[in-house]
C-alpha cells in the first residue's frame, strides 16, 4: 500500500498516511458529532460533539498506529526488517523487507495486531469503567466506550483469515507450514482475499439496490480495497518467485553513462539525446569518481533554459542519500519494493562504495518477460534463464 502523506519516523520506521485514512477520519468524526454523541448524551454545545469526535478520530488512529507498530518490533525480532508503516482504512500495512524466515515466525509477526488491538480495546474498556466509577462527563465515557469497541471491532475483523487482513497472514502461516511451500500459501490466503472482497461488494450493492441502504456502500468500498490489495499481493508472491535466488548483479546495467557534478547543463543537454546521454536518468560522479547522486531529465527540464547554462549537474541532482542504492549480491526480490516505492524507480548499485551498475523496474519487467529456456541452478533448482542485463530506458 503505497503511501500519501508521510508524517515522519518512529524508531528508524518511515510512517505514512494512505489517501484511504482521510475519508476513513471524516466519516468517523461526522458520524460520532452528528450521530452517536448527540444521540447518546444529548444538550451538550455542537463545539463540545465536534471537538470530542475529532479527539477521538485521532486516538483510534493512533491506536491504529500501535497495532501496526506491533507487527513492526516483533518482524525486527524474527530477523525481519521493515520498511515503513502506512496507515489506511483498514488499519494499516507494515511493509516488510523480505518475508518471514519460518511459518512460526509468520504466525508471530501476523497474531501480535489483533492481539494489540484486543488489548487496546481491553484498556479503553477499563478507562471507560473507572470514569463511570467516578462520575466522570457521560460524554467522555461515551468516546471512550466507543474507542474499545472500534478496537475490539478491528481486532476481529484483522484476524479473518483473508489476505491482506492479518488472519489471511495466519492462514498463509498455516498453509505454509501444511505445504511446506511460501509461494502456494500466498496465493491461497490471496484468493480467500479476494473471495470475502467480493462477497463484501456483492452485499453491499444488495443492501443498496433492494434494501435501499445507501449504509451497503460501506462494506462495498471495504471489499473493493480487499481485492486490490489481495490480487497486488498474488503478484508480489508470484514475482517473488520468479526472482528468488537471482542477485542484483545479473540484472542490472553494468557500468552506466555518467556525468561529472561540474558539468554546466547547457552543455550536457547539447550532447543529448543522439550523443552518449541517451537515457533518462545517469549516475553523477565528483571529481574524485565517487558517487555523488543521480540526475533525471524531469530534474533538468525544471531548470530555466536561460539558467541552463549557469547551472551546473550538482545544483539539480538528486543527492546519494535521496536515491535507493544496492550491492551486486543483493537479492533483487528484496530491491523491489524499494524500487517501487521510490520516485525515482531506480538504485544505483554500489560495491564498496564504487558504482557498478543501474537498476530500474523495467530492467526487472524485461528480465521477467523473457522467454523461459534450459534456465539456470538456482538454490531451491533448476530455475528459468534471465538475460544479461539490457541497457536503461
Amino acid at each position: 500500500m503505497d503511501e500519501t502523506l508521510p508524517l515522519g519516523r518512529i524508531a528508524g520506521v518511515r510512517i505514512g498516511l494512505h489517501w484511504s485514512v482521510l475519508v476513513i477520519f471524516a466519516l468517523i468524526t461526522v458520524a460520532l458529532a452528528h450521530g452517536r454523541l448527540p444521540a447518546t448524551h444529548p444538550g451538550h454545545s455542537p463545539v463540545a460533539y465536534w471537538a470530542l469526535a475529532v479527539l477521538t478520530a485521532v486516538v483510534f488512529f493512533v491506536s491504529l498506529l500501535a497495532h501496526e507498530l506491533a507487527h513492526a518490533v516483533v518482524a525486527r525480532r524474527n530477523g525481519v526488517q521493515v520498511e515503513g508503516i502506512t496507515l489506511w482504512m483498514l488499519g494499516g500495512a507494515a511493509r516488510l523487507r523480505g518475508e518471514a524466515p519460518s511459518p512460526a515466525a509468520e504466525l508471530r509477526i501476523a497474531g501480535v495486531g489483533p492481539l494489540t488491538s484486543l488489548l487496546a480495546g481491553a484498556v479503553f474498556a477499563g478507562v471507560a469503567a473507572g470514569l463511570h466509577a467516578l462520575h466522570a462527563s457521560g460524554l467522555v465515557v461515551e468516546a471512550i466506550v466507543w474507542l474499545a469497541a472500534i478496537n475490539v471491532l478491528l481486532a476481529v475483523f484483522n484476524a479473518l483469515p483473508a489476505a491482506p487482513l492479518d488472519g489471511g497472514r495466519l492462514l498463509r502461516a498455516y498453509l505454509w507450514h501444511r505445504t511446506g511451500d511460501p509461494l502456494r500459501a500466498t496465493r491461497g490466503a490471496s484468493a480467500a482475499g479476494r473471495m470475502l472482497g467480493w462477497f463484501l461488494v456483492a452485499s453491499g450493492f444488495a443492501d443498496v439496490l433492494f434494501a435501499g441502504d445507501i449504509a451497503g456502500l460501506w462494506p462495498a468500498l471495504i471489499g473493493w480495497f480487499l481485492i486490490a490489495a489481495a490480487t497486488a499481493e498474488a503478484r508480489q508472491a508470484q514475482l517473488r518467485g520468479a526472482l528468488t535466488g537471482v542477485p542484483v548483479s545479473r540484472v542490472m546495467t553494468p557500468d552506466p553513462v555518467t556525468v561529472p557534478t561540474t558539468a554546466a547543463l547547457s552543455d550536457f543537454l547539447a550532447d543529448g539525446p543522439f550523443g552518449p546521454y541517451r537515457h533518462s536518468a545517469f549516475p553523477v560522479l565528483g571529481a574524485d569518481g565517487s558517487v555523488a547522486g543521480l540526475l533525471t531529465v524531469r530534474r533538468m527540464e525544471w531548470t530555466p533554459a536561460q539558467e541552463r547554462a549557469h547551472t551546473t549537474v550538482r545544483d539539480v541532482m538528486r543527492p546519494l542519500d535521496e536515491v535507493v542504492t544496492a550491492a551486486p549480491h543483493e537479492p533483487v526480490v528484496d530491491l523491489v519494493p524499494r524500487l517501487q516505492e521510490s520516485p525515482l524507480h531506480r538504485a544505483l548499485i554500489l560495491d564498496g562504495g564504487r558504482l557498478v551498475g543501474i537498476l530500474t523496474l523495467s530492467d526487472i519487467t524485461r528480465a521477467l518477460a523473457w522467454p523461459a529456456s534450459a534456465g539456470h541452478p538456482g538454490p531451491d533448482g533448476p530455475r528459468r534463464h534471465l538475460p544479461e542485463p539490457s541497457k536503461e530506458e
